[in-house]
């Protein structure tokens, strides 16, 4: 299930975008204004934003340059504007797409998958590396200082995931639907004995790479000790 966070001032609308998601499969949040959302980015890992680009403490623009000097989470931006300029000057901000109000709600749910497709396609393509650990998606394998790390398959989504997105805390439900694909209620604490089986087998003794958000659940962060 991807999550999908909603930036737009116009709560009627919000509320017709996040009803609509939901039943498309979505996990949806919304915010208001572009603080709210930056906020709500501080605690949970989306998959997507979709933002409109008035907002009534900053400008959408203003959001996703705040949001590019962190990660690349994709962004679909939501707007009454029309203009080539406007459209170009979004696009080149690092949006990955762009429509214009008034819109069919399924066509922004098409869009959102298409603009995650593509996202998953060109993760699978890239070889992740930081210090002395690489991850090699499509081959799945991690090797540590060039040597092979024997993960399961489990092991490995939960590795791909948090190492996809350095600082970025994922809660155990996201990390269960990341190895079954949905939430299954009484499998999150299984999660803690994937975490423990990781750290042993990369055997942090020079490296942290995965710490624990107590009452959250967990992160990658690839440092020194």
């Amino acid at each position: 299930m991807a999550y999908i966070l909603v930036v737009d001032d116009e709560e009627k609308l919000l509320s017709l975008i996040s009803e609509f998601l939901t039943t498309e499969g979505f996990h949806v949040e919304v915010a208001t204004a572009g603080k709210e959302g930056l906020l709500l980015m501080q605690k949970i890992r989306f998959d997507l934003i979709v933002l409109d680009w008035m907002l009534p403490d900053m400008t959408g623009l203003d959001v996703i340059r705040k949001i590019r000097k962190e990660n690349n989470i994709p962004v679909i931006f939501l707007t009454a504007k029309s203009s080539e300029v406007d459209k170009l000057v979004g696009l080149e901000l690092g949006a990955d797409d762009y429509i214009t109000k008034p819109f069919s709600l399924r066509e922004l749910a098409a869009r959102i998958r298409v603009v995650l497709r593509r996202v998953d396609t060109q993760f699978e393509q890239h070889i992740w590396q930081r210090l002395d650990l690489k991850i090699e998606p499509d081959n799945f394998r991690v090797l540590k200082a060039n040597e092979e790390i024997p993960l399961t398959p489990s092991e490995f989504k939960i590795l791909r995931l948090l190492a996809s997105q350095p600082g970025r805390v994922f809660t155990r439900l996201q990390l269960v639907e990341t190895i079954l694909g949905e939430a299954y209620d009484g499998y999150e604490r299984s999660i803690d004995t994937h975490i423990s089986n990781i750290r042993k087998k990369l055997s942090q003794d020079e490296y942290q790479y995965i710490e624990t958000v107590h009452g959250v659940g967990y992160k990658f962060t690839g440092e020194k000790r």
